[in-house]
């Protein structure tokens, strides 16, 4: 039987042996071998619990010391000008960590406070200091951010956050003021390291008014909870990554594959190419590639990555700025397709048909290099016969296919009937300084209808790809409406002279039909809306319970794993499906899929809500100079208590109180969401024309307060029982209830 040292005897190997303190080094040490490496690791285990060792990265050491290689965070230079580094973490039992001077040897580049560094330690024994560092790789700075509210005082001031959930101050010094003034909006960052007390920060910017434009996007990020610092072994990881090699992929360098993205994009994660096919089998037929930036070889399951861009869920887009779901050296760069650079890829080669049925499928793991960056409008003017020097060379071979395919894939989207709603979707832009300049209706081109139309045909054949590989996968689910909301869909159908047959499965092809009908008259938009609000949320989930908008049986999200953390499921699902590498779908990835799907389908509505209310209190801001004027609009939800109006002008939602509506009562009918006068018979519904006077704006919460100037093009009628400045007289008691409801059947059918 083997001797087993004593714990005694391995704490001692340990200290003497920071450098080598994995458990196999242990056993080696005390030539221990075949069973006895259960009972080592079952004093190991002890020693942990007791606290006498600590393990990490399956090595052990003594908590209350350092490991040789550590990161490490530079400290402002103190009065002698040296430098002193402190660790990321500590656990020893002392409350203060060791102190750490940093040697700086020739070349190595200078240090500031808030710099990551990774540095060989080691240990002297003086009374200034414990340890000496020496410089392996300095990893950048991200120190930990703050927002809050300014409060000066002689020592400097404090930031009070602006997060519901922070419970301290921090501490600002008379240096790191920045000279902001009492009350303004700032961003901070740590300063310093303390056990004890307040934290410390500076100020890195001044933002301003609290209620500012340039303050509206920090505020809901910090409001809605989304996570905007990465932590500082996320930016490590991100740091250290290299470039992909070729080993085992396909090479597709050779295929003229181009981006195509809006003009102020800074990621590129999908490209596309078309060409005729040359099958004889398939007469009139298009391949079409679409090649997808493989961030699954960067972002590995379980990595720290990976647990950040999981929490995050997606990018979050505001009109200033962006959220990213990665890193910026990852998302705009290393898994960006820049033209002219060799990118790691997963793409898929589609066959179609002539007209536009695709046939066949096949994914590789592959290298691409793009040719061209190119936007929307430039891709759209060449096609139109108004080429730039740039894309002129780019259309007989790249830009003319791309748009035949589109055309045949068109004719098969004619015939899945997805459903084809019309809103105008409208930019907010911005100054530098983030005030808002204009609101106008973004354009849109065959060339966005193009991309979208392929990425779909992508993400259909992952979907199915998975399926026929028998492999676990989130599916994009979308269900078809409910029995209510579509009853209520119906109601206002109907009341606008349109029909929505009943007694039939439904389909995406008759609300096609109900908005076929509405085009072109005056409630076009009222069913566009009315119809966008009958539909379910999608959401994600590892059964497949269909796509009903789409019109598809089978959906996954494959063509943004920059942006969205469920096309990275789906890019692992295939690499272990096809045995392409050993980064694909991990058995705890398997185990937690339907906590994934939840957890990401929440991140996807907390960034939707904080991107409506940033664009509320954008417009909010931008009409609170027009306080006053007045607006046309649509009335775009009814309730008890007022009207919802659309304004035309810049698509911002306000509210018409009921008090502002007239001067009589109005009955409210929660079926025709209509509001009915008592006196004058006066009917309000959703998609009627009205012009309003805008009596309120405020930024800070995006609220807009309208006043009801005229509906229909005509002035309001005046109630009999208006006083003679227009005030409501009360009815007197015992009027005949009766006789309102006559009134409104009577109005009801003359809306029908």
């Amino acid at each position: 039987m083997q001797d087993i040292p004593t714990k005694a005897q391995i704490l001692q190997w340990i200290a003497d042996n920071p450098g080598l303190s994995a458990k196999r080094d242990i056993a080696k040490a005390f030539n221990i071998k075949g069973a006895a490496r259960i009972d080592l690791k079952r004093i190991l285990r002890e020693l942990e619990d007791e606290g006498a060792v600590t393990k990490k990265a399956r090595t052990y050491r003594d908590p209350d010391t350092l490991p040789p290689v550590t990161l490490l965070t530079a400290l402002p230079p103190d009065a002698q000008g040296d430098i002193f580094l402190a660790p990321m973490e500590w656990q020893g039992a002392a409350e203060e960590a060791p102190r750490i001077l940093f040697i700086p040897k020739k070349g190595d580049p200078a240090l500031g406070a808030g710099d990551r560094v990774l540095a060989r330690l080691a240990k002297v024994d003086l009374d200034d200091y414990q340890y000496e560092a020496r410089l392996i790789r300095r990893l950048g700075s991200n120190p930990t951010k703050v927002l809050g509210i300014f409060r000066r005082n002689a020592e400097g001031g404090r930031i009070v956050p602006i997060d519901k959930g922070a419970d301290k101050d921090w501490l600002v010094g008379r240096d790191d003021t920045l000279d902001a003034r009492d009350g303004e909006l700032v961003e901070a960052e740590q300063h310093g390291l303390k056990r004890m007390g307040l934290p410390r920060a500076r100020i890195v910017q001044r933002l301003g008014d609290p209620m500012g434009p340039k303050a509206v996007s920090l505020i809901a990020i910090h409001q809605h909870g989304i996570p905007d610092r990465f932590p500082d072994q996320v930016i490590a990881e991100a740091e250290a990554a290299k470039p992909a090699p070729m080993d085992g992929r396909e090479d597709l360098r050779d295929l003229p594959l181009v981006t195509i993205d809006p003009s102020d994009a800074r990621d590129h994660d999908d490209a596309v190419f078309a060409e005729a096919d040359t099958d004889a089998h398939n007469p009139g037929g298009h391949i079409v590639w679409v090649a997808i930036a493989d961030v699954a070889h960067y972002v590995r399951p379980g990595s720290a990555l990976d647990r950040e861009a999981r929490k995050r869920g997606n990018s979050t887009y505001f009109p200033d700025r962006v959220v990213p779901m990665l890193p910026d050296v990852l998302s705009g760069d290393l898994c960006s397709l820049h033209e002219g650079v060799d990118r790691p890829c997963l793409a898929v080669r589609l066959k179609l048909d002539a007209e536009g049925n695709k046939i066949s499928h096949r994914f590789v793991r592959g290298m691409m290099r793009s040719a061209a960056s190119l936007t929307y409008e430039e891709v759209q003017q060449a096609h139109d016969g108004h080429p730039s020097p740039r894309t002129a060379p780019l259309i007989p071979r790249i830009i003319a296919p791309l748009y035949a395919a589109y055309q045949a894939a068109t004719k098969a989207r004619h015939l899945r009937q997805p459903l084809d709603l019309d809103l105008p979707e409208r930019k907010i832009v911005l100054s530098d300084e983030g005030k808002v300049l204009s609101v106008a209706f973004r354009e849109r081109f065959d060339a966005h209808r193009l991309i979208e139309e392929f990425m779909i045909l992508a993400n259909v054949a992952a979907a199915e790809e998975l399926t026929r590989l028998k492999r676990p996968l989130l599916f994009r689910v979308h269900e078809e409406p409910s029995p209510e909301k579509l009853d209520a869909l119906r109601e206002v159908a109907e009341a606008s002279g349109f029909t929505l047959a009943k007694g039939q499965v439904l389909k995406t092809a008759h609300l096609n039909r109900l908005l076929a009908q509405a085009q072109g008259t005056e409630f076009d938009e009222l069913m566009n809306i009315t119809t966008l609000r009958s539909m379910t949320q999608a959401y994600y989930h590892p059964e497949n319970f269909g796509h009903f908008g789409l019109s598809l049986r089978s959906y996954a999200h494959f063509t943004s794993p920059i942006r969205r953390y469920a096309d990275l499921i789906v890019h692992r699902a295939l690499i272990a499906g096809h045995n392409w590498g050993k980064d694909g779908l991990s058995p705890q990835d398997i185990e937690a899929l339907d906590e994934t799907a939840k957890l990401i389908s929440d991140a996807e509505r907390r960034s939707m809500t904080a991107e409506r209310d940033t664009n509320d209190r954008y417009l909010a801001a931008y009409l609170s100079d027009r306080v006053g004027s007045e607006f046309t609009g649509r009335i775009s939800g009814v309730q008890r208590f007022g009207l919802f109006v659309k304004l035309d002008e810049t698509g911002a939602d306000g509210l018409i109180p009921i008090r502002e509506v007239g001067r009589e009562f109005f009955h409210y009918d929660d079926q025709t969401q209509t509001l009915m006068g008592a006196d004058t018979g006066l009917t309000l519904g959703i998609g009627q024309k009205v012009t309003v006077r805008l009596s309120e704006a405020i930024p800070v919460t995006g609220g807009l307060t309208l006043e009801l100037i005229s509906l229909d093009g005509a002035p309001l009628p005046r109630s009999p029982r208006a006083g003679k400045k227009g005030r409501f007289s009360p009815r007197k008691p015992g009027a005949s209830a009766a006789r309102d409801a006559k009134l409104k059947r009577k109005v009801i059918r003359k809306r029908r």
